[in-house]
């Protein structure tokens, strides 16, 4: 089984490269996923899988730049799906927790009505539909608050990377305390959308995360109580944190379809432990 992975020298592109056997990494300077002749690569190519991580996901900058976020996110999704549906290929679209408004209580499920409150989540949404109108062989993938090895190309690396070089800066660290999501570990991410595509699936959507729950606090918490450093750490509320893109409150997905089918994944806590001795840190 060939597998292309567009964004191949990202965050989670970088541990997908590494599970598969037989695949094509393409990084931006191979393929443009907004401009469709672009996308005709993958004519050449014949994969069997396509794998899509390329996105615009910086939050608050996509407020401000709504045309290139759905550019990216949504017109994107749709070439790399109308080339798929041509050539037979299997879309993998990953997606974002950010499609949910964070009103539920409870962590969401595939089943849950999405809802974004911000520009990023609304442009993910709309690409989830594309990939599903346009390609019938398609799985979309969900993940949430991503940390891995290769660092967020967009960003300059993770919240744990930010969070271990701001304490040993000295600097005062006031972390937002009532915000829920699921930290997810892209290697562990990468090996289960292996087993989803190995496995053969259902086609549909699929939430893929490390298991668990917790704020961004409890998070840093960890980060610290792991690595041994004396960080000044302080929880806050997010109105004491205000930014230009609204988050959801509660962003935390449920695993228990990818559970039902046999893919476990392990707890939050044990991935960032690997993360953190993979690095170097412990």
């Amino acid at each position: 089984m060939k597998v292309a992975v567009i964004g191949a020298s990202g965050q989670l592109g970088s541990d997908l490269i590494k599970v598969f056997d037989d695949v094509i990494p393409l990084t931006h300077k191979d393929i443009e996923v907004t401009d469709l002749s672009s996308c005709e690569i993958l004519k050449e190519l014949k994969p069997d899988v396509v794998i899509n991580t390329a996105a615009y996901h910086k939050t608050d900058e996509c407020e401000e730049n709504p045309e290139k976020t759905f550019l990216v996110n949504s017109v994107g999704a749709r070439n790399v799906a109308l080339i798929c549906s041509e050539i037979g290929a299997i879309d993998v679209y990953i997606s974002t927790d950010y499609v949910f408004d964070g009103a539920k209580k409870e962590p969401y499920t595939e089943e849950d009505t999405p809802n974004p409150i911000n520009v990023y989540g609304v442009s993910k949404y709309a690409g989830e539909i594309l990939t599903r109108y346009i390609c019938n062989k398609h799985y979309i993938i969900r993940v949430s608050s991503l940390f891995g090895v290769a660092g967020a190309r967009g960003k300059g690396g993770n919240f744990v990377e930010t969070m271990i070089k701001k304490a040993k800066a000295g600097e005062e660290l006031n972390i937002v305390n009532d915000i829920t999501m699921s930290p997810t570990y892209t290697k562990d991410a990468a090996i289960a959308i292996k087993e989803i595509i190995y496995n053969k699936l259902p086609y549909g959507i699929y939430h893929v995360t490390n298991d668990g729950s917790c704020t961004w606090y409890e998070f840093a918490k960890a980060i610290f109580e792991i690595t041994g450093i004396d960080a000044k750490l302080n929880p806050i509320t997010s109105e004491k944190f205000p930014t230009k893109a609204k988050r959801p409150m509660n962003s935390a997905l449920s695993i228990e379809k990818i559970k039902s089918f046999g893919i476990n994944m392990r707890q939050w806590k044990y991935a960032l432990r690997d993360y953190l001795r993979e690095k170097g840190h412990i």
